[in-house]
């Protein structure tokens, strides 16, 4: 018997794998930056498919990008430009400033590869169209799927005091 799809009918199914396509820019060269393999599964983690660039900076492009893009002069941990329609897809760029989440890593007690896993999760789920400055509700609600992703990654709860 023949399958139009080739298998035989004892043959396993192929599960598709994740379509997000992840681009990672270094424009800075801090050594705790998390390796590509690592930041793929991460940004996998928060969207299944989509198309996203991811960049890391230092401080004065960080600054700059702040500046520009939100009228707030300094660096920030991460920006996400989002494109297209918000959904279960990631479409857009992601900016984080490298410096940024060594200090904030280092105040906060978190290990720097923590802070990266939460940062790139965050951004990603700014890109599905997620927004945490909308309100309480949607903070909330941000906040638990980003625990659980974390989570789901083996990091701890980035919001615990």
């Amino acid at each position: 018997m023949s399958l139009s799809s080739g298998r035989t009918p004892s043959s396993p199914r192929r599960r598709p794998g994740p379509n997000l396509s992840l681009t990672v820019q270094r424009a800075s060269r801090a050594s705790h930056i998390p390796s590509d393999a690592k930041l793929k599964r991460w940004a996998r983690a928060a969207a299944a498919s989509g198309e996203v660039t991811l960049r890391y900076v230092g401080e004065a492009e960080g600054r700059r990008l702040n500046s520009g893009y939100r009228k707030r002069d300094y660096a920030t941990n991460v920006l996400s430009f989002p494109y297209g329609d918000p959904g279960r897809a990631a479409h857009g760029d992601i900016v984080i400033c490298a410096p940024v989440v060594a200090r904030e890593a280092r105040e906060q007690g978190k290990t720097v590869e923590a802070h990266h896993a939460h940062l790139v999760v965050h951004g990603v789920l700014h890109l599905r169209g997620y927004d945490h400055e909308l309100g309480p509700a949607e903070a909330k609600r941000m906040e638990s799927l980003e625990k659980r992703i974390l989570s789901s990654l083996g990091f701890p709860d980035p919001y615990r005091d």
